[in-house]
């Protein structure tokens, strides 16, 4: 199988949180990134060929994953979704960029067809969206550098199966703190340090009044 080289790049608080609540926006942290760490996500952007979000991203965020705050190329837009729920006025359906949305068989007939006359749609998998299998239609379809904005349960199901290559982090000063706050990797979590994903910083440094750190992800074997 072949794949995009695939980045994991979000903004976190000093305790990894996303948010300020589960089902609350990203962008209520984000409005506190500065204009430099905006153009570090931003050239991040520029440079991949595709950057995808988890349908509750879409649904809570309803965000355009365009590039704005530099000049460059706007990436193919990626969503997985096993039961195409995707709202038909959200924001990646509109022009701005190129869109596949990759669903299951499982998804409602009327969904797909739905999207599929806004969008491509590719189905993959069938009760759940075969991510492996996404990886390979996606990277024969060109898209052979990825960024991922999340979110926390998007995050975990790549890094679980081994689909991440790098995590760069954008650190917001402050803390949240609550159990139920969605963190940057979510999911069932590992049980044991002989499964954890084991990583290696390659890079620390400051775009404005931000700490970015970059991580590499070290593969056994």
């Amino acid at each position: 199988m072949q794949r995009p080289y695939t980045i994991i790049v979000s903004e976190v608080t000093v305790d990894g949180k996303l948010t300020l609540r589960r089902g609350r926006s990203s962008k209520e942290i984000m409005q506190f990134m500065d204009d430099e760490a905006n153009r570090y996500l931003h050239e991040l952007r520029a440079k991949v060929d595709g950057i995808m979000v988890g349908a509750e991203t879409i649904r809570t965020d309803n965000p355009f994953l365009t590039v704005r705050y530099v000049e460059g190329k706007n990436p193919t837009r990626i969503v997985p979704t096993s039961k195409a729920d995707i709202p038909l006025d959200a924001n990646i359906l509109e022009k701005h960029a190129p869109t596949i949305i990759v669903t299951s068989e499982s998804a409602p007939e009327e969904k797909v067809t739905a999207l599929k006359e806004k969008v491509d749609v590719i189905v993959s998998g069938k009760e759940q969206v075969d991510l492996i299998e996404m990886m390979d239609i996606l990277y024969r379809r060109g898209i052979k550098t990825l960024m991922v904005e999340g979110g926390s349960t998007l995050n975990w199901n790549l890094i679980k199966v081994g689909l991440v290559d790098e995590i760069r982090l954008i650190h917001i000063p402050f803390i949240v703190g609550g159990e139920d706050t969605p963190t940057l990797v979510g999911g069932e979590g590992f049980y044991s340090f002989n499964d954890v994903v084991k990583t290696k910083l390659r890079a620390h440094f400051m775009r404005g009044s931000h700490l970015i750190t970059e991580w590499e992800i070290k593969f056994e074997g």
